[in-house]
């Protein structure tokens, strides 16, 4: 088990990290746009994502 959240980990910052590499500046325009959205906004947009994120899982396995 330890070793596919591992897996799944590295998974995780490889995608993260394809933007910032390939896109630099709209990267930084999306973080600073991300900056000003709001707090209830950002959790529902969280909550979203767990909750697609958990359902894909389901479907997959």
């Amino acid at each position: 088990m330890w070793n596919e959240l591992a897996i799944a980990l590295c998974l995780v910052l490889v995608i993260e990290g394809i933007m910032p590499f390939l896109y630099p500046r709209r990267w930084r325009a999306l973080a600073m746009t991300l900056a000003e959205v709001s707090d209830g906004a950002m959790r529902v947009a969280g909550l979203v994502s767990m909750l697609v994120g958990t359902l894909l899982l389901y479907l997959i396995r």
